[in-house]
């Protein structure tokens, strides 16, 4: 029986809402406890002022998840909270604590905590998911560079960000791993049960955009896709899921200059977790255009539900897509995009790809991610 260890994550949690950073977080707590491990959660009571947030709410209206031990305590933007922060934490002499870093705005912060925290030579391990952001601002480099210098050790969850970290220390231990599944949206359900909830009807196909539309997701580039006149002989509808982190009007324009109305159901608002599974499950394919990224948790959870996948070429998510046989991996324009789509419905793939699909994400295990972290720091 491995001795148990006192583990601290810092970053996003409930009752904040539960985007990608919140439930990966709270999902990584219930890994180390069925390890066997004693897990605190520390979250922002504030993580973003109001005229930063461009969601219309950043808390979460769902039940708290079962199970976990969540201090809502880190206030981003009052320094003498870091500091209380960090001492609170440095008092509790954990094995190792885990910082969640995705953005340079919360560098300040992070770093300012890490750094109260390492007096006690605690081990502090940085899970990066970007260090220099998709929509770039100035002093990005100087701040994610504070941050860099306040942790001892790198998580990567695509080669991209890895490398992108040697920028700015090619000494630290880091290593790179794959993202697990987001396992924690319920099992899947049948295509007709999941359109029996969302209330559409089965005669047609459903493709599915999901997640914050921000402008480097590409949507624009999925929309000028589906204008494609081969893809109405499949009886398609494309699902755009998920709330506008940009301005809307452009994309709104834009179906109605292609003459595609008919052909797209909006559905642009925060999807809570109880209901992810509805519009994974009454799909047939999910399309993620990005323009840039570094990886997904879109991914992982089609890969949970066992949705065959076109992604484009960028960042991390061609290393974890293999192309024509979980789906398809293209370059980030319409063309493309469309031919993918196009050639999945005409061949009839979505019951191979599905199959392959089932295999392929036996890889993303959890188990893989604590033994990475075991093995930076040692």
């Amino acid at each position: 029986m491995p001795e148990k260890r006192k583990i601290v994550i810092i970053g996003s949690a409930y009752p904040l809402r539960g985007g990608g950073i919140s439930t990966f977080n709270e999902r990584l707590a219930k890994a180390y406890i069925e390890n066997g491990d004693d897990v605190l959660i520390y979250t922002f009571s504030l993580q973003y002022p109001s005229f930063l947030f461009p969601g219309t709410t950043q808390y979460s209206k769902e039940p708290p998840p079962e199970g976990l031990n969540i201090k809502v305590r880190i206030n981003s933007i009052n320094p003498f909270n870091w500091v209380n922060v960090g001492k609170e934490i440095r008092k509790l002499n954990p094995d190792i604590v885990i910082i969640r870093f995705w953005i340079p705005f919360m560098a300040p912060c992070l770093g300012k905590i890490a750094r109260v925290i390492k007096k006690n030579n605690i081990k502090i391990v940085a899970i990066v998911d970007n260090i220099i952001p998709h929509e770039r601002k100035p002093f990005d480099r100087m701040l994610a560079g504070y941050f860099v210098n306040s942790v001892d050790y790198f998580v990567t969850m695509s080669r991209s960000v890895l490398e992108d970290l040697n920028d700015f220390d090619n000494k630290k231990p880091k290593k790179l791993t794959v993202h697990p599944l987001y396992d924690n949206f319920g099992e899947a359900i049948s295509k007709y049960d999941a359109l029996k909830q969302l209330k559409l009807p089965d005669k047609f196909n459903y493709i599915l955009f999901f997640g914050f539309i921000r402008e480097y997701k590409g949507l624009d580039l999925l929309l000028r896709a589906f204008a494609d006149e081969r893809l109405r002989n499949f009886h398609l509808k494309l699902l755009v899921v998920g709330e506008f982190y940009t301005e809307s009007e452009p994309y709104l324009k834009m179906i109605e200059e292609l003459e595609i109305k008919d052909y797209i159901i909006m559905k642009n608002k925060f999807i809570p977790n109880t209901e992810v599974v509805h519009y994974f499950c009454a799909s047939s394919l999910v399309v993620q255009p990005y323009k840039n990224a570094t990886q997904s948790g879109i991914t992982q959870v089609a890969y949970h539900f066992n949705k065959p996948m076109v992604t484009t070429n960028v960042g991390g998510l061609s290393e974890i897509i293999i192309d024509n046989k979980v789906g398809y991996v293209v370059e980030p324009n319409s063309k493309q995009i469309a031919d993918a789509i196009f050639n999945y419905f005409d061949k009839n793939l979505e019951e191979k790809f599905t199959n392959n699909v089932k295999e392929e994400k036996k890889r993303f295990s959890w188990e893989g991610m604590l033994k990475t972290i075991n093995e930076v720091i040692t």
